[in-house]
């Protein structure tokens, strides 16, 4: 049985498909999570994708917030590319403008920021980048919450920037002993197994830490969990996740709630 968590929040990056094109099961997996991370057209998604994304959120009580990640549709913004600071600034605050706008078109808010893949991963290890996110959603609405990882560099640029900050694991990703995410090119990055995911996270609620690839534990303040809605299996993941926390105890709800 956990005890150290009264309530927690599930999230998942989604509004991902393109005109034509689909990317994961985002209806099924609205029934299932608390916050619902999507995406802003650079990396994923379109204006059709992110107005009914949100409106069926808002629909079933999940909360919303922009997912804004790198220019970079072909490599889904998983590739690390050399933007400057100033350019991230501009085209983070670009995507969560546009996130704003089509939240308040269905009649939803938006409440978060969630930086994707490669500009995510490099925010949590770069310090101006991280900077230039914070700043961003600061300058945009300073009423925002900024969801980080626990000992990265984005943690401490978004309390430089007098952000709110939610902290979040993830739940099918391998962590090195450094907290840092295993790089999706190596093997065993991504966890499919639903049953291992949810025994895991469950694990890393109860006690408080991360836990590294290595077996290795690393305290950690856990307020939301992470379930990507791109990966094969991904609803089943989420709901064993969910059950998992809520036969531990755990009451589910939306950070911004």
């Amino acid at each position: 049985m956990v005890t150290a968590v009264g309530t927690l929040d599930i999230n998942s990056d989604m509004g991902e498909s393109f005109g034509p094109y689909t990317m994961g099961d985002d209806f099924a997996m609205l029934d299932v999570v608390t916050t619902a991370n999507v995406a802003c057209g650079f990396h994923g998604g379109d204006p059709d994708v992110m107005a009914k994304t949100m409106d069926a959120a808002k629909s079933r009580g999940v909360a919303v917030g922009a997912h804004p990640g790198f220019p970079d549709l072909w490599g889904f913004g998983r590739r690390r590319l050399p933007y400057t600071t100033d350019e991230i600034v501009r085209f983070v605050a670009y995507q969560i403008g546009a996130a704003a706008a089509m939240a308040a078109l269905v009649g939803h808010k938006l409440t978060s920021v969630k930086a994707h893949g490669a500009l995510g991963n490099m925010a949590s290890e770069e310090r101006e980048i991280a900077r230039a996110i914070a700043h961003a959603a600061k300058t945009v609405d300073p009423d925002l919450a900024l969801l980080v990882m626990s000992g990265t560099q984005l943690e401490r640029a978004g309390s430089e920037a007098g952000l709110r900050l939610v902290y979040e694991i993830y739940a099918d990703r391998a962590y090195t002993d450094e907290g840092q995410l295993v790089s999706r090119k190596l093997p065993g990055a991504v966890i499919h197994d639903p049953q291992t995911v949810a025994r895991r996270v469950v694990e890393m609620v109860g006690a408080g830490a991360v836990i590294c690839a290595s077996g290795k534990r690393l305290p950690a303040k856990i307020e939301s969990v992470c379930v990507h809605g791109d990966t094969p299996g991904a609803v089943a993941i989420a709901r064993a996740v969910r059950d998992g926390l809520e036969r531990a105890g755990i009451k589910l709800k939306a950070f911004a709630a």
